[in-house]
């Protein structure tokens, strides 16, 4: 089983490929952990690295769950899964979500300094429809629409909430 999670920021993607791994035995992986330098916040790795890092991850599991918002590794780790999942719970779902979301240290130094972030990020996940980035909807859709193997859209939190 080799699980690819996708969708905008607060959809749902951590909890669903954390519950999901704890179920199935799954290796997890976090996007987040490869893109971003550790120990320092909103400093991207270079393309290469976190390319070469997909790679390995892949590469040296034979059973995982991979989930993040980069339309360019989900594209790139797409031939690669057996199963592909759009969690697509909409805009008011997102926001809602990130108003909850716990402390995430692995992200930010301190709660403190997450709750300063909010407001950047809700602006981010608001736009989700609306940009063209590779981590916009546009995007995520056009992945989710080209893939010939087995996948799922989940529109509603509740149908894949644990």
């Amino acid at each position: 089983m080799k699980v690819l999670v996708f969708g905008n920021s607060g959809s749902g993607k951590s909890s669903y490929a954390q519950s999901l791994a704890a179920r199935k035995g799954l290796v997890h992986l976090d996007l987040d952990s490869i893109v971003w330098e550790p120990d320092q916040i909103a400093v991207q790795r270079s393309p290469e690295s976190v390319a070469a890092s997909l790679r390995g991850f892949i590469d040296a599991h034979p059973a995982w769950v991979i989930e993040g918002c980069y339309g360019e590794l989900v594209r790139a780790a797409s031939p690669h899964c057996t199963l592909l999942v759009f969690l697509n719970p909409g805009k008011d779902a997102c926001l809602a979500n990130n108003h909850r979301r716990p402390w995430e240290p692995h992200k930010y130094a301190s709660l403190e300094f997450q709750n300063a972030m909010l407001a950047q990020l809700q602006e981010w996940v608001a736009g989700y429809y609306e940009r063209e980035d590779a981590w916009s909807y546009r995007v995520h859709r056009e992945i989710f629409d080209a893939f010939a193997g087995p996948k799922v859209e989940h529109r509603e939190v509740a149908a894949y909430a644990a």
